[in-house]
């Protein structure tokens, strides 16, 4: 298996983490952006895939705009029971990530359903299956999502902010247009003409994908399009869930805030679980290890320390499942 990257590898995860256009052929329009032959590029691709320096390429789709549902979710599993239950969790199809954490409530898990009532229904199984409280944390608001991961020459890593498509466009989706999401949720096909491609597997023209997809793109159903970097591979090691305990009426500035760093990958408003969890805030933090994380942290302290009633941080431990999002459409 490839152990290194090469420079030119490191150029096009560096460039293409978001922003590749739904052209005909979008491996043509990389090379032309880094000048060399679109063959290599698409070669670069299926290998970075391959030894799992990339998850995907594609579209990251909004579940929610799809009118989907997805809940973070966490139990509390004792270490004599945790890899029967981490099978258990895992064989459920709902279940796109799942983490083990050092903490009290030590597996976390995100569910992709496509209604509230089949979230509902999938909570409930794995409760009974387990034998354990699940502790749900929905969004109730978004403050940021998505992290840019950069490699330098020289061996440095760094991240940036990903800019936000903010749009609340409304758009209806017909027939076709779920057709093009059920083929392309899992990614697009590594082949010169992704939307040919998938166009003749779902039996359209290929302007058509093209259109469909780029307007799901304007008005914020598709996030964003383009590479998505494996982190662990790249270096970025340290994986910390930060959660903070902020009043409820300083909720806004203090997301806002948190979110605006460009080392926070997530920020969220959850739910309370009192007396058990005071939390409401959430903000994942990447770094090389723990004690980057850790002073990225501190950072984060220092711009709450107005409102913070309390934090911690969940690191994890271990990978217990990660797949991509997989909602019935």
């Amino acid at each position: 298996m490839q152990q290194t990257l090469t420079t030119f590898e490191r150029h096009l995860i560096n460039r293409f983490q978001g922003g590749v256009a739904f052209a005909e052929r979008p491996f043509h329009q990389m090379a032309k952006a880094l000048d060399t032959e679109e063959e290599k590029v698409l070669e670069s691709v299926q290998r970075l895939l391959d030894t799992g320096w990339l998850s995907r390429f594609g579209p990251l789709y909004n579940a929610e705009r799809l009118g989907g549902s997805l809940v973070l979710a966490a139990m509390s599993v004792s270490d004599a029971d945790f890899d029967d239950v981490a099978e258990k969790v895992n064989a459920l199809e709902a279940v796109a990530h799942n983490y083990r954490r050092d903490h009290w409530l030590n597996m976390w898990f995100v569910l992709a359903t496509d209604s509230a009532e089949s979230m509902r229904e999938s909570i409930r199984q794995i409760e009974i299956e387990t034998c354990l409280q699940v502790y749900a944390f929905p969004k109730e608001q978004e403050f940021y999502l998505g992290l840019w991961f950069e490699m330098g020459d020289d061996g440095s890593l760094n991240t940036r902010s990903i800019p936000a498509v903010n749009s609340t466009e409304s758009i209806a989706l017909d027939d076709l247009d779920r057709r093009i999401i059920a083929e392309t949720q899992q990614g697009l096909p590594l082949t010169h003409d992704p939307c040919e491609t998938v166009a003749e597997r779902i039996g359209c023209w290929p302007s058509e994908v093209v259109t469909r997809m780029d307007r799901m793109l304007q008005s914020g159903i598709i996030r964003r399009m383009g590479l998505v970097p494996n982190h662990y591979r790249l270096g970025f090691k340290g994986n910390g869930m930060t959660v903070w305990n902020i009043p409820d009426d300083q909720l806004q500035e203090a997301g806002e805030r948190i979110g605006a760093m460009d080392f926070v990958s997530h920020c969220y408003s959850r739910p309370r679980h009192l007396p058990d969890w005071p939390y409401n805030l959430f903000a994942m933090v990447h770094g090389r290890d723990r004690s980057d994380v850790l002073e990225k942290v501190a950072e984060l302290s220092h711009q709450l320390r107005e409102y913070n009633q309390g934090h911690e941080v969940l690191f994890s431990s271990a990978v217990l499942k990660k797949t991509g999002m997989r909602l019935a459409i």
